[in-house]
């Protein structure tokens, strides 16, 4: 290190210049030796088909990306769209998984920042009083300068951390996405739902008003002398039981329409006046393209995720090891002192300080490779982690293909059956009335009839709830953020910055 008071010269700028050059070389030569493991990406092993054989309109087709960029278009409800452009614009899960995306790419700018130099300004005023040997004269002294230092990535430690902190920004984007596919398909989900208890409870009040009906019926043969209090009491309890599940249904309605507000990011009520209005369960299409398993990976947005944390595991057993190597940092100061103030500005003395610098651990007790090897772990885990991401989505598309076709199968023969049951109600009344046959015959048809009508309202919001979890399986959903048009509003309200 060397240091000089006077006025400056040209051979130390010359020096300082020269060495500058010579450790931009090294950071040259240096730039394609990165120490730790290279990140390949897995070779995963999946099925060329599906296992469940398919059923209820799905086809081995391939999928359609328009379709799945927005699958709720399938179901022609325009209520059901407004509400998704809503949850977009104020799901707070959502808005957090933006935030962790800004707070990525600041993690990402702040790695970076560690391939350029830094350079640091100070300034001081000292006044110092010895009574011995100075007379007990007053000493100032006054001093201003620059201090520059850059570290030299030679052995890729920098570089692996931004490779790290690249990953995790992905990784970041990744988990958005899989946010919004989640929130997209619950909100369809509970939107379901609501048309669901709003048909049940259409048909237990539709039922109510008929067994009511037949409550009187019973009570005007009674008095008429041709039946019994019997089938009065009988007729009044099957009446009354139906009445009880309407407040269990009402509750189920309200508890949907408070789920869908929330998830809306707005106070419960929010929804209830544009939702108040019954309407039909929407009906899926005939025809479902569900491609292959290769397909619905490279679109999942959690099996992406699960990649870039591994690739960033990776990247971070490469900063660990850097930690071996030696560090070389050049390192330089320059400044004025002066006794006064007013020197300060006017006749200075000039001073500056350059070199280089290099550190290198020897002996710290095995704690580096220690900190290697928690990496490593680290970086098992997250490869295993991705592994069973993999399983994981595999399982449930496989699941919810079965779920499809089977519900369907189910539906079927409740709308069989309910069709059947209100035909024997209407033919055990017409008996009962004439003479022909007891109440209890009735009463069973009419309990089988609500039966069966409150199971297929069921099922039939099964049907579809089922295919949006199929969707939301297959990854749907949001590339609809990052498409122009009027996507592209939903691209901008999901991610205000463009990385």
């Amino acid at each position: 290190m060397k240091t000089n008071k006077r006025r400056f010269h040209v051979g130390p700028i010359l020096m300082a210049v020269f060495m500058i050059a010579m450790f931009a070389l090294l950071v040259f030569l240096g730039g394609c030796a990165s120490v730790g493991p290279d990140y390949v990406r897995p070779d995963t092993k999946v099925p060329a088909v599906w296992n469940t054989p398919l059923g209820g309109g799905l086809t081995r087709a391939g999928m359609d990306p328009g379709v799945l960029k927005t699958w709720w278009a399938t179901l022609n409800d325009p209520d059901l769209s407004g509400l998704i452009e809503r949850a977009v614009a104020g799901n707070l899960d959502l808005k957090k998984a933006r935030a962790r995306v800004r707070q990525a790419r600041a993690q990402r700018g702040v790695a970076s920042a560690d391939y350029f130099p830094t350079l640091d300004a100070s300034g001081s005023g000292r006044r110092s009083y010895n009574s011995k040997g100075t007379d007990g004269k007053i000493n100032d002294l006054y001093n201003a300068g620059f201090d520059a230092a850059w570290e030299l990535d030679i052995f890729g430690g920098i570089r692996r951390s931004v490779e790290a902190a690249s990953a995790d920004l992905q990784a970041a984007g990744e988990d958005l996405n899989d946010v919004l596919v989640s929130l997209l398909a619950e909100v369809a989900i509970n939107y379901i739902e609501v048309r669901a208890f709003q048909t049940r409870i259409a048909s237990a009040e539709g039922n109510i008003s008929k067994q009511a009906e037949t409550h009187q019926v019973a009570l005007w043969r009674q008095q008429a002398g041709l039946g019994d209090e019997l089938a009065v009491q009988e007729a009044l309890y099957n009446l009354e039981n139906t009445r009880s599940q309407l407040p269990v249904l009402r509750s189920g309605l309200e508890e949907a329409l408070n789920r869908i507000a929330v998830l809306l990011g707005e106070q419960p009520g929010s929804v209830h006046r544009q939702l108040e209005k019954p309407a039909a369960i929407p009906a899926p299409p005939p025809d479902v393209a569900v491609g292959v398993p290769a397909d619905m990976l490279r679109r999942r947005p959690d099996v992406r995720r699960a990649e870039r944390e591994l690739a960033a595991q990776t990247a971070r057993v490469g900063v660990a090891t850097a930690e071996l190597y030696p560090k070389f940092t050049l390192i330089g100061s320059i400044g004025i002192e002066a006794l006064s103030l007013s020197d300060l500005v006017s006749t200075p003395t000039r001073t500056y300080s350059f070199g280089p610098g290099i550190s290198w651990p020897i002996f710290r007790g095995g704690a580096i490779r220690s900190k290697i090897e928690v990496q490593s772990a680290l970086q098992e885990q997250a490869l295993i982690a991705y592994e069973k991401a993999v399983l994981d989505a595999l399982e449930e598309v496989e699941n919810v293909l079965t779920a499809y076709a089977e519900e369907q199968k189910k539906r079927e023969s409740l709308r069989i059956a309910e069709g059947a049951a209100r035909k024997a109600v209407d033919i055990a009344l017409g008996k009962y009335e004439a003479g022909l046959t007891d109440f209890l015959v009735v009463l069973v048809a009419q309990r089988s009839l609500l039966s069966f009508q409150d199971q297929l309202a069921q099922s039939d919001g099964a049907v579809t709830s089922n295919l949006i979890k199929l969707y939301k399986a297959l990854g749907g959903g949001w590339e609809s953020m990052a498409s122009g048009g009027e996507k592209g509003k939903i691209k901008e309200k999901a991610d205000g910055t463009k990385d």
